[in-house]
């Protein structure tokens, strides 16, 4: 099922917020969503772990509705961004 186009499929539209990771211990990236727990995936490069990461979420977000359970977004979560601060040595 392409889930950007659908068809004549009624749809609705959801945001998830996406955190990407540098792994600690290789050369990737993981990727997740606070909205989904359990869901994640990674990449080689960033945009390999957001191309995986878009992946995961629809299969996750299949998998919920196919068992009647409903979608559930971080509310609270309103903003992320990276913050570089001095410390001292």
């Amino acid at each position: 099922m392409d889930w950007d186009t659908g068809g004549d499929e009624p749809r609705s539209f959801s945001v998830f917020e996406l955190v990407i990771e540098k792994e600690p211990d290789d050369d990737g990236y993981l990727a997740y969503s606070p909205a989904l727990p359990g869901c994640f995936s990674n990449g080689t490069t960033i945009e390999d772990a957001k191309r995986n990461i878009r992946e995961a979420i629809q299969q996750h977000v299949q998998a919920l509705l196919a068992h009647g359970q409903s979608i559930q977004h971080h509310e609270n979560l309103v903003h992320v961004e990276e913050l570089t601060i001095g410390v001292p040595e």
